[in-house]
């Protein structure tokens, strides 16, 4: 949300410096994510001057240029070359000077000294599209007699410079989501020094001029509209809107439109009310009625799209249809357009669930349902009726040709809160002053209904959802008195605990430190994904996804099941700016639903995983003179694999390897132990991959934290190097072609469990020489004994029992 420092001077008197001010509200509870510096002219018209053509003539070669010479009041003429077909002698011009930068859209030129057919040139004379002060361009701008020479073009304009304050506002504090409400908060700061008000723009002299248009009002769904108020005002115009205004808006980053509609984005800005003008002709039967349609009805918006109402959807209609989206969107029919005479004026509120529910349902986010979703202030609804129907009157003309109609079935009473005084000190940590208590309080227009030396018992304005407990007025007592005016406690107060082993937290640092330092970047993707993404899966099915009841979007309908999609999306979104040699990892919760499981406790078909993504594609190195470029592949995922769950203390050579191909993976590797799966690795499919539009292939493990840290080995002691050498022998066996070699690693280690120490191949061989669907593994055995040097027929007994277990299990046969 924007707010305007000038636009809120208006309402409070100060003209303390911005950059304080922004602490200010931050430390109130209005953070300042940002500050802008607007202008209402791009450039300020920094280095235009107010100059007179004192001379003017043809250029002696072309026909379409002119050379002249202006006084810019230094004392000197400059010359300056034309193309205008209107300028003459004893014009007031606007000169650009060298060095002046003039702005077109988001490009800038500079004016530089420079010859033109020969004849030079120090400066530009402006026509209004090149300085941002209008559309023509038929010739330069003309100014009238009055104009001074060598005044500044922007204090000639009035040229307006604001500073914007950008506040991350959160949902409990709508009611500084305006420029009176940020005045109110700033005022109740202040008068902690010195007593401070704000003050608001009075509306006294509004008065009803006929009731010539009197359109009625009913409300058939009162759960969803506890007040609606509205009156007409005919006779007006459609214009522009004056400058004031317009600089107004487009200072918050709005767009002007027309005069009414400003006005109505205008008072939402200041006083946080929303407002809608309807076309008062377009109300077929002089009736407004409040109310739902039914289920499947259709409605066409102001952005011409027809869309299916549900039947919660609140509408305003009049007898035959609905006419506007209560809360949140117009209708095409309704609106105010240039032929507009005549206005129903709409100053509502709406209940916040409703409004909620139907934004998201037809995805549509408005200032107006924004405040509604969190709550307006029904007191302040008149207030805002009659504010925008004087500016109305003021800038449209017309008459107020209705009295107000106000239909407030069941009014809002105030929030009745107690506090305890004792409750206040404890809860912020300090003894504040009773009458700085009760200051604080009536600032914020918080009335003390009874006080005792105890307690008080507080009323608080509806305007203020939030603070309906006696925690929620500490909090208020302390963002005014202020957060950083509460003193650190010397003293320590904790209790002892136990942390769990493992240590989760630690082992995650330290993986993220041995990722981070093989060249890997942390992503963090949402939890909230595309229930898409799982239709057609075997690996992660679609019954077992948890669907969100009220999504944002259908894009953020579900939780997510793996990590996979999120790194897809991370990896599509940086290969298409254009940075595709990738190294991530992402830690993150998975969330699971078990539909066979029975239990009346909907809660416990729910659980959910914590997992360890790691994702490679494009180039393992960046190419220099002396490093060709190297694809990344399998082995290198693998490498990375292997070392993670070393450093976790987990003996690789113990797993049992499992080869996987599915609708996740073209190929690829599991790791099993005990019945337990720690990592599935391999390159992703390509139909996967085709879905994000990813050309190249990408190589992704998926690591069971859970299961990791669950196994963890309790102990990882230091081993010595032995002092007696390892043996190293070699078979080739030639087996079928469905031998896998994880077959071989695990009868071996079953063979020899005390001096065997590794298994590795190192060689395939495939050939019409080895027979029918034969082939030949290269197989290396370590061996050792960590007490004593083996002899050679330790040696052979071992290696002989292998061959005799490869020949009985697998029918291999040496080369």
């Amino acid at each position: 949300m924007k707010i305007s420092y000038n636009w809120l001077k208006n309402y409070i008197n100060t003209d303390i410096d911005y950059k304080e001010l922004s602490v200010i509200l931050t430390n109130t509870g209005l953070e300042v994510e940002g500050i802008e510096h607007f202008q209402s002219v791009k450039g300020g018209l920094v280095g235009l001057i107010i100059g007179k053509v004192v001379e003017s003539s043809k250029h002696p070669d072309a026909d379409r240029l002119s050379l002249t010479k202006v006084d810019i009041g230094t004392g000197e003429l400059l010359p300056i070359v034309c193309g205008a077909p209107n300028v003459d002698a004893g014009q007031k011009v606007v000169v650009a000077t060298v060095g002046t930068t003039l702005y077109d859209g988001d490009k800038e030129f500079k004016i530089k000294k420079g010859k033109i057919r020969g004849q030079v040139s120090l400066g530009m004379i402006c026509a209004e599209d090149e300085i941002g002060l209008g559309a023509s361009h038929d010739g330069i701008m003309v100014l009238d007699e009055n104009a001074k020479i060598g005044q500044k073009a922007s204090e000639h304009f009035d040229i307006e410079e604001d500073i914007v304050f950008e506040i991350g506002l959160t949902p409990n504090r709508i009611d500084g989501a305006s420029h009176i409400g940020v005045a109110r908060d700033l005022a109740a700061f202040f008068s902690q020094k010195k007593k401070t008000e704000y003050t608001i723009p009075s509306v006294e002299n509004f008065k009803t001029d006929n009731t010539n248009n009197h359109i009625s009002v009913s409300i058939e769904n009162e759960n969803a509209c506890k007040r609606y108020a509205g009156l007409t005002i005919s006779g007006i115009e459609i214009k522009e809107s004056p400058d004031w205004l317009k600089n107004r808006l487009k200072a918050i980053g709005l767009n002007p439109i027309n005069n009414v509609v400003d006005i109505t984005n205008f008072v939402l800005q200041e006083t946080g009310q929303p407002l809608h003008a309807f076309d008062a002709d377009m109300i077929k039967g002089k009736q407004v009625i409040v109310k739902t349609l039914d289920k499947g009805s259709k409605f066409v918006t102001l952005d011409e799209q027809e869309r299916e109402l549900s039947e919660n959807d609140l509408m305003i209609c009049n007898p035959e249809e609905g006419m506007c989206i209560a809360g949140v969107f117009g209708g095409a029919k309704s609106g105010v357009t240039e032929k507009t005479t005549s206005i129903f004026l709409e100053s509502a509120y709406f209940d916040s669930v409703y409004v909620r529910k139907t934004s998201k349902r037809h995805i549509l986010q408005t200032d107006s349902s924004f405040r509604f979703e969190r709550g307006v202030d029904p007191n302040n609804i008149i207030y805002a009726l009659k504010r925008a129907a004087l500016l109305i009157k003021e800038l449209a003309g017309g008459s107020i040709s209705s009295e107000i109609v106000d239909v407030y079935p069941n009014p809002v009473a105030d929030h009745r809160v107690n506090i305890k005084y004792t409750n206040v000190d404890r809860l912020i940590g300090k003894q504040i002053p009773h009458d700085k208590i009760k200051n604080i309080l009536l600032s914020l227009e918080i009335k003390i209904v009874e006080e005792t030396d105890e307690a008080l018992v507080l009323d608080v304005p509806p305007y203020r959802v939030d603070v309906t407990r006696e925690a929620d007025v500490i909090e208020e007592i302390l963002r005014i008195y202020g957060y950083n005016n509460i003193e650190v406690s010397t003293d320590v107060k904790s209790t002892i605990s136990y942390a769990p082993k493992p240590d989760r937290n630690k082992w995650k640092n330290t993986i993220s430190d041995l990722l981070s330092n093989k060249g890997f970047n942390e992503a963090m993707s949402n939890s909230l994904t595309k229930s898409a993404y799982f239709e057609n899966l075997q690996s992660f099915k679609a019954e077992n996804t948890v669907k969100i009841l009220n999504p944002l979007s259908s894009d953020l309908d579900a939780l997510r099941q793996n990590l996979l999609f999120g790194g897809l999306e991370a990896v599509i979104y940086n290969e298409n700016r254009k940075n595709q040699d990738l190294k991530l990892y992402e830690f993150g919760n998975c969330y699971f639903i078990n539909p066979e499981n029975k239990d009346e406790n909907t809660l416990n078909k729910y659980y959910e995983e914590n997992h360890l993504a790691l994702f490679i594609t494009g180039n393992k190195d960046t190419a220099n003179w002396n490093v060709s470029t190297q694809k990344s592949d399998f082995y290198e995922l693998k490498a990375y694999t292997d070392q993670l769950l070393k450093n976790l203390g987990y003996s690789v050579e113990k797993f049992k390897l499992e080869e996987i191909a599915n609708d996740i993976f073209d190929y690829g590797l599991s790791y099993q132990l005990a019945n337990k799966t720690f990592v599935n690795f391999g390159l992703v499919s390509k139909s996967l991959r085709k879905s994000f539009d990813i050309d190249g292939d990408v190589f992704y493990a998926d690591f069971n934290w859970d299961v990791l840290m669950n196994k963890l080995p309790k102990t990882k002691q230091f081993q010595a190097i032995s002092k007696f050498p390892e043996v190293s022998r070699d078979l080739a066996l030639l087996v079928d072609k469905s031998v896998k070699f994880s077959q071989i690693k695990e009868l071996a280690f079953k063979s020899e469990r005390k001096l065997l120490k590794k298994v590795s191949i190192f060689d395939i061989y495939e050939g019409e020489k080895l027979g029918v669907d034969k082939k030949s593994y290269a197989i290396n055995f370590i061996i050792q004994d960590e007490f004593k040097t083996l002899k050679d027929k330790q040696i052979d007994k071992i290696m002989n029992n292998l061959i005799r277990v490869y020949e009985k299990e697998l029918g291999a046969k040496l080369r």
